[in-house]
């Protein structure tokens, strides 16, 4: 692959919190979240029935007081990759072959050992360090260093990087990557890209920090085509279940183009019975000739529900992970140098953009004067959804990408601004980003 890097007021319960740079206000450290309560009712469309769960829907990431995300990684590009073709014989003299499995039929038996010999060499774990603010038992909050792991899949390399696929979700907030490959080597990871709108994300690993002898070992994975599959076909999980390493379960596709809404990712996943647990997020679904056909996100937590795991079709989520592998790798800014946007900021959650019929993002209470977004003719009431072509669903995720620019550096907003009728018109806006300044909070009303 060329080395081509493009990388009406809201209710009162909003959240408030005025934007420059910061952490992400996250929400890791629970091993089993529940968020049933962000679930709104949907109308059913043909053949595309939405989901309706007694139990909590939750992402299928493992968590520990102290930091570890493992993303384990299963993605066949072969020499073309969702379409374009990918150089997957760069200048650099490490290469990384294809995984391939020789089959006529889809049959699988109860031996699925050749499919997952094939397989596991795309594996790998990630390790995931970011940083919670923690409330106190006496009231007050501190910063606690928290680990998460998950899984994901190699799906190419460019001229100095392995480039690698996962959840947004599992990477979100992360201060430090650390990718385990299935030798146990392990190297520091970048992100590449991400989009929280489609709980996607690509990472990379610099070549030159990969030894000669785990490259040997290492394949990328080859992608299916998840339109063929049918209701009943037998499927194979790969994922990195709890932490513990590499894992395999098995299942069928128990229903397809389920609809699902949680944490402002919609989507309609591959639904199956074969065991997603945390820790697999970003892992494999592979069909009986070793190809990828999903990327596993979530999984039914409930006492009432059993063997309800749901995985992103791979063909719905190719022309995203292209876009994010020609992004450019970006590393984190020291806070004293990131950039200030210079907007008063807050949440627009699902239910508030229904109820006034706004976009999902983050809706701008107020421009601070004198600062690159003034300049730039931002204005309250418009709401943010991308910046740099990386969708904004929240505070933490605008604060988190806006974590890799520097004061001076110029980034693109793409905004939708309200007209007269009530109506939102999508506009880019270049902004200047300006140092950083004393912030402030908007009080709760």
């Amino acid at each position: 692959m060329d080395n081509q890097y493009n990388y009406n007021t809201p209710n009162d319960q909003f959240q408030n919190q005025t934007m420059g740079n910061g952490e992400p206000d996250m929400n890791f450290g629970q091993p089993d979240p529940d968020f049933s309560h962000r679930k709104k009712e949907k109308k059913p469309h043909d053949h595309k029935k939405a989901a309706k769960i007694a139990g909590g829907l939750c992402f299928a990431v493992a968590f520990g007081v102290i930091a570890s995300a493992a993303f384990q990684t299963t993605n066949l590009v072969g020499n073309t990759l969702f379409g374009e073709k990918v150089k997957t014989e760069s200048s650099s003299d490490k290469k990384v072959d294809s995984t391939s499995l020789t089959r006529t039929s889809s049959t699988v038996t109860s031996d699925v050992s050749e499919v997952v010999n094939s397989v596991m060499p795309s594996v790998v774990s990630i390790t995931n360090m970011s940083v919670q603010q923690v409330q106190s038992f006496f009231g007050g909050t501190s910063s606690q260093e928290v680990e998460s792991s998950g899984s994901g899949i190699i799906i190419g390399q460019n001229d100095t990087e392995l480039l690698i696929v996962t959840n947004n979700h599992v990477v979100e907030g992360s201060t430090t990557l650390t990718v385990s490959f299935i030798n146990e080597a392990s190297a520091e990871a970048k992100i590449k890209g991400t989009d929280a709108s489609k709980d996607l994300a690509v990472i990379a690993v610099p070549l030159e920090n990969i030894e000669d002898e785990t490259m040997n070992e290492i394949k990328v994975a080859t992608l299916g085509d998840s339109t063929k599959l049918q209701v009943g076909e037998p499927v194979i999980a790969i994922g990195n279940a709890l932490g513990y390493g590499q894992s395999v379960t098995t299942g069928i596709v128990s229903a397809l183009n389920r609809q699902i809404d949680m944490e402002g990712f919609d989507a309609e996943l591959i639904q199956t019975d074969a065991a997603i647990n945390p820790g697999n997020s970003g892992g494999a679904l592979v069909n009986a000739n070793g190809e990828v056909i999903g990327i596993n996100t979530a999984k039914v937590s409930s006492d009432a529900v059993e063997g309800m795991g749901y995985a992103i079709p791979i063909s719905d989520a190719n022309e995203t992970i292209t876009t994010l592998m020609n992004k450019e790798t970006r590393e984190q800014v020291p806070e004293d140098e990131r950039g200030f946007l210079g907007v008063e900021i807050t949440n627009v959650e699902s239910e508030s953009a229904e109820l006034y019929g706004m976009p999902t993002g983050v809706y701008i209470r107020d421009v601070i004067e004198g600062t690159g977004a003034e300049k730039a003719g931002l204005v309250r009431g418009g709401v943010i959804t991308e910046l740099d072509g990386s969708s904004v669903d929240s505070m933490a995720t605008l604060q988190n990408l806006l974590s890799y620019y520097r004061a001076g550096e110029t980034v693109t907003l793409t905004v939708e601004m309200p007209g007269k009728d009530g109506s939102y018109q999508e506009k880019e806006v270049e902004v200047v980003l300006s140092e950083k300044q004393a912030e402030t909070t908007t009080p709760e009303r």
